[in-house]
């Protein structure tokens, strides 16, 4: 897992009205460097450990899939609760945010299956969300060749969709045909660098046409204030016996800071694994 010469670093003084309006208006951004390239490694580190060590993981053709990894490795919560990404992502949806969940997606070497186009939204059990958004970290380089993503800017405004299958490339493009003549981005990652990107927004990955494996960490953010929704059927609240309409419990999602602030859980501005980063993680 080779990880780049360091480049360009973005913190969240560094996020402009400028860039704020570009990502609201194509529903993407890419930030170089919101973690350094020896952060990565490390990370990438923990992430390889992970999976191999917890069994409890989703592994397919397309993907291996470790989910809630901020409650079982403390290296990985560090990532996942990282008030700097908390803070750009609250400024990015302009509203006040908690973490849904976090996820590792790791495609192993010459996986030869693309992740078709797809929305986020529509897989999870939410209702009234404002916004709901993901950080994609890459842990190691994601050349195009090692499965990066590509967007279609602006495909955010489609709502009310059904979940689209990740292993059919037409099933997005049949339930919203105009997305086959829209524009599409293509985005490469050096580790560190990471693109935020709308629950909505139609996006796919390549093949891992590489010899080693693709290694991203992706933060998934949502409107504070969202409620529990009856459907669709998830995995990380099934267990939780939530009441329809309800909120989703701090303890599980865990709130991030008010906007302008370092967005640490809670408010304040101390660094995940401190006393006030929340309950829920081990």
């Amino acid at each position: 897992m080779d990880i780049g010469t360091q480049h360009a670093r973005t913190t969240p003084d560094d996020l402009s009205d400028e860039m704020v309006s570009a990502y609201r208006r194509e529903g993407f951004i890419h930030l170089p460097g919101v973690i350094s390239a020896q952060e990565a490694k490390r990370f990438a580190d923990a992430a390889m450990t992970a999976r191999r060590a917890l069994t409890d993981h989703h592994s397919g053709s397309i993907f291996t899939q470790l989910l809630q990894l901020w409650q079982h490795d403390q290296t990985l919560r560090e990532l996942t609760l990282n008030p700097d990404l908390a803070d750009l992502a609250t400024r990015l949806a302009g509203v006040p945010l908690r973490l849904w969940h976090d996820q590792l997606l790791i495609k192993e070497p010459r996986n030869g299956a693309a992740t078709e186009f797809h929305q986020d939204q529509p897989y999870w059990p939410h209702a009234g969300a404002r916004h709901a958004l993901s950080a994609w970290i890459a842990l190691v380089d994601v050349p195009v060749e090692r499965g990066c993503m590509t967007f279609i800017p602006g495909s955010q405004h489609l709502d009310g969709l059904r979940p689209q299958d990740l292993a059919d490339s037409a099933d997005l493009l049949g339930l919203a045909p105009e997305l086959v003549w829209e524009r599409r981005v293509t985005v490469p990652l050096r580790a560190g660098d990471c693109t935020f990107h709308n629950a909505r927004l139609a996006h796919t990955a390549t093949p891992n046409f590489t010899d080693d494996p693709r290694v991203a960490h992706v933060v998934i953010y949502v409107d504070a204030d969202v409620t529990f929704a009856a459907e669709p059927s998830h995995p990380v609240t099934d267990p939780l016996g939530l009441t329809v309409g309800g909120p989703l419990p701090d303890e599980h999602f865990p709130r991030f800071g008010a906007i302008g602030s370092r967005g640490a859980p809670g408010g304040t501005s101390r660094r995940p694994g401190s006393a006030s980063a929340g309950s829920a993680g081990r």
